[in-house]
Order: C-alpha cells, then sequence, then structure tokens
C-alpha cells in the first residue's frame, strides 16, 4: 500500500507539466458526460411532467382498445349509463362527480409554424375535481360563448395566446378570458372551454372520456377494480377504465424510451472517441515516464502499484471530464423549457431535469471510459522488460 500511495502521488504530482495532453482525456469526457445527461434530462422532464399528471382517485374511461384519449369516442348514450356507474363518488346533491371531456386538436402559431395544440371541453364537474387546477389571471369560460382558458405552459410555448387575446380556428374566433396553473403538468399545455360548446364548434356529440372521482368511501386502488370489474361485467359496455396518473405515466414511456435510446446512442459513439483519446494520451503518459517507471522496478517497486497509478491517474482525469460535463449541462439545461409532441399529436411544454440519477450515470460513464482508457496503458508499464525501459527501446 506504501508503494501505491507513493507511486501515485508522484503521477499525480506530474499532472501539471502534462496539462495539455491530460486536457484531451477531460474535454473529451466533459463532452460525452454533457450530452448523456443534457439529452437524459430531456427525457426526465417529460416524464416528470406526464407522471405528475392526473390523480390516483380519478378514474378515466375511454372506449375500448384505444391507447390515447384522442383515438377515444363515447357515445352520448353511453356516456350517460357511466355517469351512474356505482363506485363513483356522489356530490351533497346526490349528482355523480363526472366529467364527460372532449379532446381535440386545432393550430396555433410557434415561431411562424403551425402547430397542433390540444383543446379540452371540461363540465363544471371536471373543475371541482381537479383541486391542482387553479385560475391564475382572468376569469372562466361562459357556457355557450367561444371563450376558452389556457395553461400557463401554453402562454409561453404558443404565439398570441395572453389573456384578452383573439384566437382562429375552426373558422371562428375565441378569446382567451383567463390563464390556469397546473402545477407544470401536461394540462397546462393545453387550452380548455366548456364542453357543450366544444361539441357544437367541433360536431362531435359524445366524448373523448368520462373522468370520474372515485368513491372516497375505500381506497383508491380499491375503488378502481371494483369499477373496472363492473364494466367487464356488463357487455354494453364498451369502455376501458384506468387510473388517471396511470393512463398518464403509460403515455409518457413511448417518448422518454425514444429519447434514452438516441441519447445512449449518441453517447456511446462519443464514447469510443474518448477511450482512444484517453488510451492516446495515457500511452503517451506512459511512454514519457517509462524511465522512471523502470527505475521505480529496478529498486524494488513491484508492478501492481505501478500498474494501480497509471489507472488512478486516468480515472481522475475521466472524473474531473465528468464532473465538468455534469456542471455544464446542469448550468445549461436544467429548468430549461421546450415543447416536443405527445401521445395525442399535440404540443407537451415540459422544462429539462438534471436530476442526481442522471450526474451518477454519467460519471459511471466517465469512470468507466477512465478505466478502459488507462487499463492498457498500465499493463504496457508493467510488461516492459525493466533493462528496455531503461535503455529508452
Amino acid at each position: 500500500m506504501k508503494q501505491v500511495l507513493a507511486v501515485t502521488w508522484m503521477n499525480l504530482r506530474s499532472l501539471p507539466s502534462r496539462y495539455l495532453t491530460s486536457l484531451v482525456v477531460v474535454v473529451g469526457i466533459a463532452l460525452v458526460v454533457g450530452v448523456l445527461v443534457a439529452l437524459q434530462s430531456m427525457g426526465k422532464g417529460f416524464e416528470y411532467t406526464l407522471k405528475g399528471t392526473g390523480s390516483e382517485s380519478r378514474a378515466l374511461m375511454l372506449s375500448a382498445g384505444v391507447t390515447a384519449e384522442l383515438s377515444s369516442y363515447i357515445d352520448p348514450g353511453m356516456v350517460a349509463l357511466l355517469r351512474e356507474l356505482p363506485g363513483i363518488q356522489r356530490d351533497a346533491a346526490g349528482k355523480p362527480v363526472a366529467s364527460a371531456e372532449l379532446l381535440v386538436i386545432t393550430e396555433l402559431k410557434r415561431g411562424g409554424d403551425d402547430v397542433n395544440v390540444a383543446l379540452r371541453g371540461v363540465e363544471p364537474a371536471g373543475l371541482t375535481m381537479r383541486p391542482e387546477v387553479h385560475l391564475a389571471e382572468g376569469r372562466l369560460f361562459k357556457p355557450g360563448l367561444r371563450e376558452v382558458i389556457a395553461g400557463r405552459a401554453a402562454t409561453r410555448q404558443f404565439s398570441g395566446v395572453t389573456l384578452g387575446a383573439t384566437l382562429e380556428f375552426r373558422n371562428s374566433q375565441w378569446t382567451v378570458v383567463g390563464i390556469f396553473d397546473s402545477k407544470g403538468d401536461a394540462h397546462e399545455s393545453e387550452l380548455w372551454t366548456d364542453a357543450d360548446t366544444a361539441r357544437s364548434a367541433f360536431g362531435r356529440p359524445g366524448a373523448s372520456a368520462v373522468l370520474a372521482q372515485l368513491d372516497g368511501s375505500k381506497p383508491p386502488a380499491d375503488s378502481l377494480k371494483a369499477l373496472q370489474d363492473t364494466v367487464k361485467a356488463d357487455p354494453r359496455f364498451q369502455v376501458d377504465v384506468l387510473g388517471e396518473r396511470a393512463y398518464y405515466n403509460e403515455q409518457s414511456q413511448g417518448v422518454t424510451d425514444n429519447i434514452k435510446f438516441i441519447s445512449a446512442f449518441i453517447t456511446a459513439i462519443m464514447a469510443i472517441g474518448a477511450v482512444f483519446g484517453a488510451l492516446n494520451t495515457m500511452y503517451s503518459a506512459v511512454a514519457a515516464r517509462q524511465i522512471e517507471i523502470a527505475t521505480l522496478r529496478a529498486i524494488g517497486f513491484s508492478g501492481l502499484p505501478v500498474m494501480i497509478s497509471v489507472l488512478v491517474e486516468s480515472v481522475s482525469l475521466a472524473l474531473i471530464g465528468g464532473l465538468i460535463g455534469a456542471g455544464a449541462a446542469y448550468l445549461a439545461c436544467d429548468g430549461l423549457t421546450t415543447a416536443t409532441l405527445g401521445a395525442n399529436f399535440t404540443q407537451v411544454a415540459f422544462s429539462f431535469a438534471v436530476t442526481p440519477d442522471l450526474v451518477e450515470r454519467g460519471l459511471a460513464w466517465a469512470l468507466a471510459i477512465g478505466l478502459l482508457g488507462g487499463f492498457f496503458p498500465a499493463l504496457k508499464a508493467i510488461w516492459q522488460p525493466v533493462a528496455a525501459a531503461l535503455r529508452g527501446a
């Protein structure tokens, strides 16, 4: 151990004299880690946005076999039957707390281009059962009028979506009468209006989905299971009943998986280049110090301390690069707001999230590159015959 510490300390003290070659490793690995953390923070932010949407105490009923609200349609007669299912909470007047909602796509401007935005028609119960949604500015839309309230993220992502603005879609004009916050979830990228007004404007008398508050007398999971069993037992109901939170979790999976694959592919290509850079640097370091290493071995130092010292140097440079890359990604990306297509082919605004687990993943990549880049030069340092090394051969 004394030999290991002595040789390692001697190697590290000589780094300033080799700073240019050392920078090759640091910069290369910093780029690898920075790109990895930045790309995966995009997927993490999107995942947080969708997984933070909804509640375990609410159920979402969609037409059977569909994977997204936009593809679902429930006719008015079926909506009336679904509202009366047991397991749905009742208000003080004995009415079911359920909202038959219509989700349609319309277009708005962003940066001069037309982009899809979700317009959601909600019933009064849809507002009361979502305590996370609150009006930040203006007022609520009035039934029968072409008025909308816009999510906070929609006002940042789409041109002209401001309080009092007039939006044109579906060959008509709609007025933005309010701005709402929803704790940064996916609903903040939407426009909301009265459900009946949306049905009339878009010629769809039914609903995309029925959102229902689960009976609070039992745990949410039990209430959801009872509701699902009731629907499955009655052949009239060609619908799927999902937990609202579970539905949005599933919606995030495809996009986050794609982002993870792309980031891993790009990072792997860059990592190969970083490994070769580390190999070249460490081979040069070993070559420059071959007489010094041979002298140590000639006076009694074993090969293991020499090998460990080379690996420690390579890993130290790699970890420095990893920390720089992760820090740069955090400063540049954490909290950065952007938008991408969600499962409904509408723009979903979200913020990048550089989390501790992403930093740990980046440093793990740096450690692996450092070990791989230093391993073969370390073997060369102990395999080279002492006599040949002393002659500079």
